[in-house]
């Protein structure tokens, strides 16, 4: 192999990489904070009374989970501006995932509702409780409880596919990347070295989440 490697040359635009990084977390956890929300409007819509919102809620399920996310980031970024809504690569990144994230934490959200006692919810309408109430203070925390593991698993996979919006040029990780690839065409070392900070991100976030649902459930362990 005549391969000689130059890691000298990544090591100067460490700077640059660990700057992609930090804006890829940054973005990772605004679309995942963004993204429960649309899942638990979602969840909340497919289990509602009216018929519409049922439908609607399953047809925005069933688009986004059908349709690769690339797409959907060309139709958010290249798609928007023909009916005059143009935005920034990473204000459209940000959509995008949101969107994405949305549909599919839709159906985790639904599952834990689903897993919730029946018992619990009749108890708590014999109480009295309102249903913003029996959501509050009945369905939450068990609900959350019983899927955050599958949630967790969900947010680090939307943070991976955040390196799908560098065909955008939005200012993440793999973008920077192949910046620095294009200047210097040390593709090994350079992607070697990427590998290696999504791999940091991705225990990051699981440490991050096993804290959290210490914190969280910590009164039910056992």
């Amino acid at each position: 192999m005549d391969y000689v490697f130059q890691f000298g040359v990544v090591w100067r635009e460490i700077d640059a990489l660990l700057l992609g990084g930090w804006l890829t977390l940054r973005l990772s956890a605004l679309a995942m904070v963004f993204g429960l929300v649309v899942g638990v409007a979602g969840a909340l819509a497919k289990a509602s009374r009216h018929q519409t919102l049922r439908a609607l809620a399953r047809a925005y399920v069933e688009a986004i989970r059908n349709t690769p996310f690339l797409v959907q980031v060309l139709l958010v970024y290249l798609g928007l501006p023909s009916i005059g809504i143009r935005l920034k690569p990473d204000q459209a990144a940000l959509l995008a995932m949101v969107i994405n994230l949305g549909a599919y934490t839709t159906e985790i959200v639904r599952a834990g509702i689903k897993a919730v006692p029946p018992g619990q919810i009749q108890a708590g309408t014999a109480l009295g409780l309102s249903r913003w109430q029996l959501f509050r203070f009945v369905v939450c925390l068990p609900a959350l409880r019983a899927v955050f593991p599958a949630l967790g698993s969900q947010f680090i996979l939307v943070m991976l596919a955040s390196s799908v919006v560098s065909v955008i040029s939005a200012e993440e990780l793999t973008a920077v990347a192949d910046t620095i690839v294009a200047r210097n065409f040390r593709s090994f070392e350079v992607y070697l070295i990427v590998t290696g900070l999504y791999l940091a991100m991705c225990l990051a976030f699981q440490a991050a989440f096993a804290a959290i649902h210490r914190a969280l459930f910590a009164r039910w362990s056992g």
